[in-house]
């Protein structure tokens, strides 16, 4: 028993207690501290040229160094080169949490303090951690001694917050803005402290744990810590991925292969093993869409650097980037930012990401749908029979010959018509109109009655129609005769205002009366043999007749057998003064009444 009882005192007097890393590999020197070089050095050349100001604020994110950077500052400052190496100055320096100590009266106490000189050393170092946590009374009261301190007392301020501190003390501070610990920076140091532990660790997996920390080396301290003793001595990828709940790159590899290949099924069954392991919908579409991003930055060879990966994954990014065209990433993010932004208003938020995935496996690499266009196979034309202007048309498979009734043949070269818009096709059918009345009066020299016809039914440029529509339209193109060859036949001004009524009751009758009313507002008059003249009271109605002058100059050639007739429209200006139609006329009409109002457009930059 007693042996018993003497091995369990030697066990615990050998057994060391565990010291976390953040505590233990803390910076003891500003050669130490990480990622913050532009401060440090800041630092000691205020200390070497005796150039330090007596009120410091340190601001940053949590976890930069603010509070051991200080500690570290007021070791330095009280070190004359006979302490003893492990002299820390405990009794130099003074550390005040606001948080817990923010009342007038600490602040009081504080101030009592600072009339005290130092013991040993030159300086008295008062640390006020989360000074934004001081009331306002408490700022208040501090206002006289940290304008005015005593020769031996030297301020240092450190906060998360400094929007929350009054401009009078910020004043009275010189500022230093601690910046986030980069990703690089953060994983060689979780490198070196690995090598002082003994722990083989994949440079993949410091780096996850980097990103996870988002810039606070603290915080990637505490996350080695906890995935140490998850994995022990070999750090993985693997063991860090599954501690940390965060998704590995090869599931977003694996997905961008699935989307680039347009398979649908397996990319639907890796999103359902994917929330089967417990994440859910929006942690992958943020992180494909960060994996889109990746892979955007690696098209580039100067954005290399913005990758912030290890070099093993990054290669594999590298041979990715190689696959995935620039619009392809362009159209990919902007679907998965999307889907990111309307997950948390989505009452079925996994549909809206397998809707999502779907899209993406939709692009094709120039950045268009997949269905956004197609080619009709020649198996669709085999035995067709097409009636074209009265002959039979039978297009075959192979060389889609026509075949019209008096056994000529002619040869038709395959092509795939681009796909035309609505509006090009419906001037296309009135430009075949008038064609055709055209042809009609040149050939026989004699007046045609001509039917004014309404808006052409639409057909569509990827249809079958489309290629009849183009067919006839090429049959009825005529050589080219001279304007000489045409008739000039005289006529009289009553003959003209005749047919002009005539054309604007027939727009009437088509339903198209804002056109005729333009047209009946003035009676048209012969300005010479071939020019008809008409006044108009405002440039706008002048646009809309000109805009459709072709079809009613063509109607009135054919009624007059007469084809150089052209049209000669005026506008009195002193009747358009009376209207104001136009967006240009109304602003002109007020800048008359009022010339600031120009100035107003100017500056606003203003547009009608």
């Amino acid at each position: 028993m007693l042996f018993l009882y003497l091995y369990v005192i030697y066990f615990f007097s050998v057994l060391e207690p565990f010291i976390v890393s953040a505590r233990k590999y803390r910076p003891q020197t500003f050669k130490d501290v990480v990622g913050q070089s532009s401060i440090t050095n800041t630092l000691l050349n205020a200390i070497e040229n005796n150039h330090l100001a007596q009120a410091l604020l340190f601001c940053g994110p949590r976890g930069v160094g603010k509070t051991t950077c200080a500690r570290i500052l007021a070791k330095k400052i009280n070190q004359d080169g006979t302490e003893r190496e492990d002299e820390d100055f405990a009794f130099n320096i003074f550390e005040l949490d606001a948080a817990s100590n923010n009342s007038v009266d600490d602040i009081r106490s504080l101030i009592d303090q600072v009339r005290i000189p130092p013991q040993t050393g030159k300086y008295k170092v008062y640390i006020i951690d989360e000074v934004h946590m001081l009331s306002q009374s408490a700022f208040n009261a501090f206002l006289k001694t940290l304008e005015e301190p005593p020769k031996h007392a030297i301020f240092i301020l450190a906060t998360t917050e400094k929007h929350k501190i009054i401009p009078t003390i910020l004043s009275r501070c010189q500022i230093f803005d601690f910046k986030r610990i980069t990703v690089k920076d953060a994983s060689e140091y979780l490198k070196y402290i690995a090598e002082q532990q003994g722990i083989q660790a994949e440079e993949s997996a410091l780096h996850i744990i980097a990103q996870k920390a988002d810039g606070a080396m603290r915080d990637a301290l505490s996350i080695f810590d906890r995935v140490v003793s998850f994995s022990g001595t070999e750090l993985t990828r693997k063991a860090v991925t599954e501690n940390l709940n965060v998704l590995d790159y090869d599931i977003y590899f694996s997905a961008t292969d699935l989307i680039l290949e347009n398979n649908i099924p397996d990319l639907l069954i890796l999103f359902n093993k994917t929330l089967s392991l417990g994440f859910d919908g929006h942690h992958f579409i943020t992180g494909l869409a960060t994996h889109f991003r990746d892979l955007m930055v690696c098209q580039h060879p100067d954005t290399l650097n913005l990758l912030e990966v290890g070099e093993d994954v990054a290669k594999q990014y590298q041979e990715q980037a190689k696959k995935t065209p620039k619009q392809f990433l362009l159209k990919a993010i902007d679907i998965a930012n999307d889907c990111d932004l309307q997950y948390k208003v989505s009452k079925n938020q996994r549909l809206l990401v397998e809707l999502t995935l779907m899209k993406l496996a939709s692009i094709t690499f120039d950045g268009e749908k997949k269905n956004s266009s197609f080619i009709i196979p020649a198996s669709f034309f085999k035995g067709k029979i097409i009636s074209t202007n009265g002959a039979k048309t039978i297009e075959n498979r192979a060389t889609r010959t026509t075949q019209p009734n008096n056994g000529a043949k002619e040869a038709v070269v395959p092509s795939v018509q681009k796909a035309q818009s609505s509006k090009d096709i419906a001037v296309q059918n009135k430009e075949v109109v008038k064609k055709e009345s055209i042809s009609g009066a040149k050939q026989a020299h004699q007046p045609k009655k001509i039917q004014l016809k309404g808006p052409e039914k639409r057909v569509s440029g990827l249809s079958l129609s489309s290629i009849k529509v183009k067919k006839a339209h090429e049959n009825t193109k005529s050589p080219n005769i001279d304007e000489k060859d045409l008739p000039n036949d005289p006529f009289e001004e009553k003959e003209m205002q005749q047919h002009w009524d005539d054309f604007v009751h027939e727009l009437e009758r088509q339903g198209r009366k804002i056109l005729a009313s333009n047209l009946q507002t003035y009676v048209p008059k012969l300005k010479n043999d071939h020019v008809i003249w008409i006044e108009l009271p405002n440039g706008t109605m002048k646009k809309e007749i000109e805009r459709e002058q072709s079809l009613m100059l063509d109607y009135l050639k054919q009624k007059l057998n007469n084809y150089s007739i052209s049209l000669y429209i005026t506008v009195n200006e002193e009747v358009a003064k009376k209207f104001a139609f136009t967006p240009e006329e109304k602003y002109e009409k007020l800048k008359e009444k009022n010339p600031n109002i120009e100035l107003l457009r100017k500056e606003f930059d203003l547009d009608f």
